[in-house]
């Protein structure tokens, strides 16, 4: 060793951190994109061409295929060359005919194809079998891909896709595209139409798309297959199920770089989630077909949190880390961002790696226990070991075969006591931690770090516990989460699921409870938190009865949704109490306010309310964390047992169910209780600490809070309300009888950033109800309805004016406070509408060169219009009330009259139909049925109009009626194939004034104002 002296002493080498521990990520670190090298307009071809000539940059191999015959001819090249196997043409055709291309096989047999089971046996011409993948996971770069465009199938339609990835010759990536200033959401339906008129067509291989992409250049998303099979599917029922569907353009996802910067633009996304690494990954790796059938394809930070994992598994193993906090780490997941999708894809890789033994997935209750591996066994059936108890889990531990393990931190810590010397201790295990910032910060912690040799800890959660936070009791060595799992390996924080649309925001009302003397100051009402004052039979009666009054408004029962296979009108919620003793007596309060309710109005329908709880040792814990409640009822006292008893029975009574409190019969009390929680069948459950957190149901939109929740405890319960379902829930309501404001805030400052309430908190009411009124005197002022509104200058100050007011209406709307204080009366707010929709119609008839200059700084919320849209079934009530005031009076009459012609000029889809529904007045008798009338009547005038164009435009009869009826079943006319030309009467192009593209386009205007006068008018 003296020769070298500059190395130093043996064993005083400096060690170095690894820069770099993977040559490819799958999602890029961070992207800066490139400057914009256009500035002219740009047609929706020039983007497909420069799509295409970036891809084939990034070697792409550009195939000019538009036909079945080629696709299928280059198929078998590619496969062929892929399994370095020759096909015979009996081989190939047996291999094309069973094993890619059945008869009997559709979207999701084909996915599962890929997904599952992408090896085929293909039989030989000599009687050998032969393996024959159709995609490599193993090895992704033995992958070939190719890209083709406008390529042509005849199916239901004639159709031409834009651009298709090819992987060894199978379309697996379609990519639609719009021109820039088109909403990108007509690309989504477009695909949606293509799949149900020729995806299917041929040989059926376009089903074997796993993922599409959208984009008009400036935004671009994607999503699986199933998000738009289910959608198609779900929009056959009529417009209502395509409105209201949970499979629609909110569940497509951005993709963004591993700092959760969203990648928009259609250059910056090619290069990054087009990058041959990335693609192949995202189709081999992180998807995941589940047993539902549904294809669920990762989002990008998602992936970044599994990658680290495995990253930093493989490195601790490589540097002899295994056993300390540096083998470790944490991922910090806003609640409701996926987390348990992530978990189990990092459980499931990792699994997979040679040098682990067995990846354990531990939660901390026995309820999540349950729920864990339900949601495991959704992502794919028996991937996953639970354990009933300490014997089960050992028996598990032993099983070679057993790979990943759910079990609770306290079944770990018995077997742990019970097994001081058991060999799993010196095998290699990978633990991750389900909501790692509750009880694994104590005794149990240590225990099982001190018991295995070879481990590497991670843990997941949307509410960290930093220094701020971290309280003052425990293990002080073990107080934050990063000095419990170590480094925190990615971070997506509530700003960034909102801002993404991943979570609804937070809608929060402060309902004050108690009344104030004037002599009190604010700061001494803050501080009368007293059980006594809180607790009173005054204030839990007032409580229960402004939920009562509140409920239908606040989880939107007058909206409607499919649900699986029903239909269900709005949402349901969760009240949060203090303690046992303040479920119990809001549980009394309802059963007697309801049954006070019925007997005043039999017809009163009385809110399926349900109660649950158990022991706590500690109801409020130290740095805002829930008390944790085991299913162990025994330990209540007898009161409350007897109390609880008594609802379960209750519960057993609405629902022909047989539980009761005795220890495995409230467990499934509490799994039957969960799941009618989540099919909407229970409308409001009374609860203290359970289900507060890792308990997720998409129709609950709503939590009232008679609680002092803080830090962790606040935002995992404010969360429960902020999943995404459909277009109809749009936020999360939080209704709070205590005083948490300054809690709220502080709780969004620490687990989002500084300038987190900006977006994730609508303002305050009184922020925008003032705004809204000085617009409204403004209004007034300036545009009083008696007189005309003068010059086009006049006009746009008015539509600018009258847009910032439905803003902010649509925004009030939502608060309890502006019922009654909406400064314009119902009259006044439809008169300004009418002249509104009034200037919009002349704007858009003024010619192309006008309509420019005038759109450059005059923007219509026609969007706005249609939330508050008068609606079809809205006229048939003023109809009703029209016949039921006839003969009372001509001045009655007249008024009735009136109500209704107002109401028609100021929706903006029934001015079309003006005529219509007047007619149809006059048409009515005193005695008839309104809807079933309206009905026949509507029937009548539908085909008289249509027959009646028919012979105005020499259209073929026949086949005009089956273009008509399948655009209603459709909802919309199809402006492009060829159907539209199947109903035109024959044109010569010789002919004196045969145009023929003037007279398609004539034919489909008539078309399509026909169909917009009738659409949905039934």
């Amino acid at each position: 060793m003296t020769e070298f002296p500059e190395l130093g002493a043996a064993g005083s080498a400096t060690h170095f951190e690894p820069i770099s521990v993977s040559d490819e990520s799958t999602v890029v670190a961070e992207f800066s994109p490139d400057a914009a090298d256009g500035s002219g307009y740009q047609s929706e071809a020039e983007l497909e061409a420069e799509l295409v000539r970036l891809l084939q940059g990034q070697a792409y191999e550009y195939l000019p295929v538009t036909s079945a015959s080629a696709l299928e001819a280059n198929l078998r090249t590619q496969l062929a060359a892929l399994n370095k196997i020759e096909f015979s043409d009996a081989e190939w055709q047996r291999l094309f005919a069973e094993s890619i291309a059945g008869k009997n096989d559709g979207i999701v047999e084909k996915t599962m194809r890929i997904q599952a089971d992408h090896i085929q046996v293909l039989k030989r011409d000599d009687g050998t079998a032969k393996n024959i993948y159709l995609i490599d996971k193993a090895n992704v770069h033995n992958n070939r891909l190719q890209v083709i465009n406008q390529y042509e199938v005849d199916g239901a339609r004639s159709n031409r896709y834009d651009v298709t990835v090819l992987v060894n010759g199978l379309p697996m990536v379609h990519i639609e595209l719009k021109r820039r200033g088109v909403d990108i959401r007509e690309a989504f339906n477009q695909i949606n139409r293509y799949q149900r008129e020729s995806f299917w067509a041929d040989s059926g291989l376009f089903q074997y798309v796993q993922l599409f992409v959208i984009s008009n250049g400036t935004l671009t998303k994607y999503y699986s297959n199933t998000t738009r099979d289910r959608h198609v599917n779900e929009t056959v029922g009529g417009r209502r199920g395509k409105k209201q569907s949970s499979n629609t353009f909110e569940f497509t996802s951005w993709w963004a770089d591993a700092n959760n910067r969203a990648i928009a633009d259609l250059t910056g996304f090619t290069k990054t989630f087009f990058a041959k690494h990335t693609l192949l990954n995202i189709l081999t790796k992180y998807c995941v077909f589940d047993v539902d059938r549904n294809l669920l394809v990762m989002r990008p930070y998602q992936i970044v949190a599994a990658e680290r994992i495995l990253q930093r598994i493989e490195t601790s193993t490589n540097y002899r880390q295994l056993g300390t906090v540096a083998a470790g780490g944490y991922v910090w997941h806003t609640t409701g961002s996926g987390k348990t999708l992530t978990s189990f894809k990092a459980a499931q890789l990792a699994s997979k790696l040679t040098s682990v033994d067995k990846v354990l997935f531990v939660v901390d209750r026995k309820d999540l226990d349950y729920q864990t591996q339900r949601e495991y066994d959704r992502f794919e059936k028996g991937a996953v070991d639970g354990t009933t108890n300490t014997s089960h889990l050992k028996r598990r531990l032993e099983d070679p075969a057993s790979r990943i393990i759910v079990t609770t931190i306290q079944k770990l810590d018995r077997f742990i006591k019970a097994n001081a010397k058991h060999e799993i201790y010196s095998g290699h295990l990978v633990v991750i931690f389900d909501e790692c910032h509750r009880s694994q910060f104590g005794d149990m912690h240590v225990a099982i770090t001190k018991a295995f040799k070879k481990y590497n800890l991670f843990g997941f959660t949307g509410t960290p516990i930093f220094a701020e936070n971290a309280g003052s009791s425990g293990n002080p060595q073990l107080r934050t989460t990063e000095q419990a799992f170590g480094d925190k390996l990615h971070t997506y924080t509530i700003v960034d699921a909102i801002s993404d649309k991943n979570v609804l925001p937070f809608r929060i009302d402060y309902v004050n409870t108690l009344k104030i003397p004037d002599t009190l100051t604010d700061k001494q009402v803050a501080a009368i938190n007293t059980e006594a004052a809180l607790l009173s039979p005054e204030r839990v009666g007032a409580v229960t009865s402004y939920i009562l009054d509140h409920f239908d408004q606040k989880t939107r029962r007058n909206s409607t949704y499919r649900l699986g296979e029903k239909r269900v009108a709005g949402f349901n919620s969760m009240f949060a109490t203090a303690s046992i003793d303040a479920a119990k007596r809001y549980y009394k309060e309802f059963e007697e306010q309801q049954r006070e309710r019925e007997i005043a109005n039999p017809a009163y329908q009385p809110l399926k309310v349900g109660l649950i709880f158990s022991y706590a040792a500690n109801e409020d814990l130290d740095g805002g964390l829930l008390g944790e409640e085991e299913f162990e009822t025994h330990d209540l006292d007898q009161s409350s047992r007897d109390f609880l008893e008594d609802a379960v029975q209750d519960y057993n009574g609405m629902f022909g169910t047989s539980f009761d409190t005795s220890a495995d019969r409230f467990q499934n009390y509490y799994k039957d209780l969960s799941q009618r929680l989540k099919n909407r069948e229970l409308d409001l459950l009374i609860v203290v600490n359970m289900f507060l957190t890792g308990f997720d149901a998409t129709t609950l939109n709503t939590l009232w809070v008679d609680k002092n929740l803080r830090s962790h405890g606040l935002i995992q319960a404010y969360s429960r309300t902020n999943r995404i379902l459909n277009s109809v829930k749009t936020y999360g309501n939080i209704v709070s009888f205590r005083d948490l404001e300054q809690a709220t805030n502080d709780a969004l400052s620490l687990f989002g950033n500084k300038d987190a309430r900006g977006v994730v908190l609508l303002k305050p009411y009184a922020d925008y109800y003032g705004e809204y009124s000085k617009l409204v005197a403004d209004l007034i002022a300036l545009f009083p309805l008696d007189l005309p509104i003068v010059g086009e200058a006049a006009q746009k100050q008015f539509i600018a004016l009258f847009g910032a007011i439905l803003r902010l209406r649509n925004i009030l709307v939502s608060f309890d406070d502006f019922a009654g204080h909406e400064l314009l009366s119902e009259r006044e707010f439809q008169d300004y509408r009418s002249i509104y929709l009034n200037l919009y119609a002349e704007f858009r008839s003024q010619d192309a060169a006008e309509k420019e200059s005038i759109n450059d700084d005059v923007v219509f919320e026609i969007e706005l219009i249609k939330q508050v849209e008068v609606n079809v079934d809205y006229i048939l009530l003023l109809v009703e009330q029209w016949r039921q005031a006839r003969g009372n009076g001509s001045d009655v009459e007249m008024t009735a009259l009136m109500n209704i012609q107002r109401a028609i000029d100021s929706s903006i889809t029934l001015r079309n139909k003006r005529d219509l529904i007047l007619a149809f007045v006059d048409s009515v008798n005193v005695s008839d049925d309104t809807s079933e009338d309206w009905r026949r009547f509507v029937e009548a005038k539908k085909t008289e109009e249509l027959e009646a164009l028919i012979v105005a435009e020499g259209l073929k009869p026949d086949e005009t009626r089956a273009f008509v009826a399948e655009a209603f079943r459709d909802g919309a006319i199809p402006t492009a194939g060829t159907a539209i030309t199947k109903i035109l009467p024959p044109v010569s192009r010789f002919a004196a004034g045969g145009n023929h593209a003037l007279k398609k386009q004539s034919v489909l205007d008539k078309l399509a104002a026909f169909f917009d006068r009738y659409f949905g008018l039934t």
